[in-house]
C-alpha cells in the first residue's frame, strides 16, 4: 500500500511559492484539519461539490458550517465555492447500487464524480492543484480515492495532490477541532442510501 501522506510532504517541500489548491471539501468537520495542515503550504479554494447529499437543507446545513470554521481558525480570507444543488446525475449513477453498504461500488462512483468535477474546475480556472478532503475518514477508502485523483490528472493535465489526511491523528484531530468550534458532524455520510443503511 502506498504512502500517501509521504508523497503529499514530498511534494510540498518541492515548493518555492505557494501554489493554488482546489480542495474538495465534503463538510466543515473534515476540512478542518486539512485547513490547519495545508494553509500555511498553499492558497487554498475550497470547492464544496457535493451532490450526493441526501437533500437541500443537508446541503445547505453542511455549507453553512465553513463559515463558522474559516472565522474559529482565522481563515476568513478562505473563498468557498458553493455549486448548484443537483443531485440528478449522481442518482442516475447511485440509484443502482441502492443497497449497497457504505464503501462498495456506489462510493467508488461517488468519488470519481465528485474527485472529476473538482478537477474540470481546476483546470478551468487555472489552479496548480487539486485534492480531496475525503481521505481524512477512517471510513472512506484512501487507496482508492487517490489512484481516481491520479488518473484524472493524467486524464486532465491538472496535479492532483495525493493524501491520507487521517495520519498522523488526522481524524482524531479533525473531532477535537470540530468541538473546539462546535461544528455540525453529521452520523452519515451524506447520500440517502447511506442515511437509510
Amino acid at each position: 500500500m502506498n504512502n500517501y501522506h509521504l508523497k503529499m510532504f514530498e511534494i510540498i517541500k518541492s515548493f518555492d511559492k505557494k501554489p493554488r489548491l482546489l480542495l474538495h471539501a465534503c463538510c466543515a468537520p473534515c476540512s478542518s484539519y486539512v485547513l490547519e495542515l495545508l494553509h500555511e503550504y498553499f492558497d487554498i479554494t475550497i470547492y464544496y461539490f457535493n451532490p450526493n447529499m441526501s437533500d437541500l437543507d443537508e446541503y445547505n446545513k453542511r455549507y453553512d458550517q465553513f463559515a463558522k470554521l474559516l472565522k474559529g481558525m482565522n481563515l476568513e480570507y478562505i473563498e468557498v465555492i458553493k455549486p448548484e444543488f443537483d443531485q440528478e446525475k449522481f442518482y442516475k449513477m447511485a440509484s443502482s447500487y441502492a443497497s449497497e453498504k457504505e464503501g462498495g461500488e456506489r462510493c467508488h462512483l461517488c468519488y470519481q464524480y465528485r474527485l472529476e468535477e473538482s478537477a474540470k474546475y481546476a483546470l478551468s480556472n487555472k489552479y496548480d492543484y487539486f485534492a480531496t478532503t475525503l481521505t481524512v475518514s477512517p471510513y472512506k477508502n484512501a487507496e482508492l480515492i487517490n489512484e481516481i485523483g491520479l488518473e484524472l490528472e493524467k486524464k486532465y493535465n491538472i496535479k492532483y495532490l495525493p493524501s491520507d489526511f487521517k495520519k498522523n491523528n488526522g481524524y482524531k484531530r479533525s473531532i477535537e477541532l470540530s468541538k473546539m468550534y462546535d461544528l455540525y458532524r453529521q452520523v452519515y455520510c451524506g447520500c440517502i442510501y447511506s442515511k437509510n443503511n
